[in-house]
């Protein structure tokens, strides 16, 4: 798929990944929407060039369509759609603090499964409408999961059940929506320097480094961007969950 001179969305494009991923495609000429909660947007600063937010939880319904509406109907059309919005909870099933919050569990799934949902299935729609390409093509969603719904960690029981579901989206999507020419693909990331990574410390940062095979360092958002922009182009991969983990397979804790 072509890139330059479509419209696409990204979640969770304020920080971290869909930063990334939205910088990645605006700089290959996309018109990019980005959608965050309203306080991450403030956080953000400035906006990138050819990247414009708007304010979404990605599980409530009415905010995405409210935000893939404002899409110009005489504009680039929406080919590309990219999930990267998520919550990482930590909590184990029974400890010394109690039973595991049923709330914390709940809003793992609403985030992460529900919210990609949702925006997959309105993107979908709104993809479906278009006009297709030389090859039958309308658009392309990417969401992302963890290498956490391979390798769940203690205390990952929420993040990695939604993720798990994430990844077992991935082929039906991907069936249900080839008689509109439109493919889905998964990233399952390792563990990669965000934002979130970088209030743990020096110190913790490096000691997750010292389990991954080669490279032997965290990953970076841009690689994470990279691979988006792989998939897009790439019109034969569909239907696939790629790790981006460097051969990492996380131990128990």
């Amino acid at each position: 798929m072509q890139i330059e001179g479509i419209s696409a969305v990204v979640t969770g494009a304020a920080s971290g990944l869909g930063a990334a991923a939205a910088r990645a495609l605006a700089g290959r000429g996309a018109s990019v929407i980005g959608l965050d909660l309203p306080a991450a947007i403030e956080r953000a600063g400035a906006v990138p060039p050819g990247v414009r937010y708007a304010a979404a939880d990605v599980a409530s319904a009415d905010d995405v369509a409210r935000a893939l509406g404002t899409l110009d109907p005489d504009g680039p059309p929406l080919r590309l759609a990219v999930n990267c919005a998520g919550v990482a909870p930590a909590a184990r099933l029974v400890s010394a603090r109690g039973v595991h919050d049923l709330d914390l569990f709940r809003r793992a799934i609403e985030v992460n499964l529900i919210g990609t949902f949702n925006v997959m299935r309105l993107a979908a729609a709104a993809m479906a409408d278009c006009d297709p390409d030389a090859d039958g093509q309308r658009g392309v969603i990417i969401n992302t999961a963890s290498i956490a719904a391979f390798d769940g960690q203690i205390g990952q029981v929420a993040y990695a059940a939604s993720k798990g579901g994430v990844v077992a989206m991935t082929l039906p999507a991907a069936r249900d929506l080839a008689r509109s020419g439109i493919r889905v693909n998964t990233i399952a990331p390792g563990i990669v320097d965000t934002p979130m990574l970088a209030g743990l410390g020096e110190e913790t940062r490096e000691a997750l480094a010292r389990d991954i095979p080669f490279p032997a360092r965290l990953a970076h958002p841009d690689e994470y961007a990279q691979l988006v922009l792989m998939i897009a182009e790439h019109d034969y991969l569909n239907g696939e969950t790629i790790r981006m983990d460097a051969a990492l397979r996380m131990p128990p804790q």
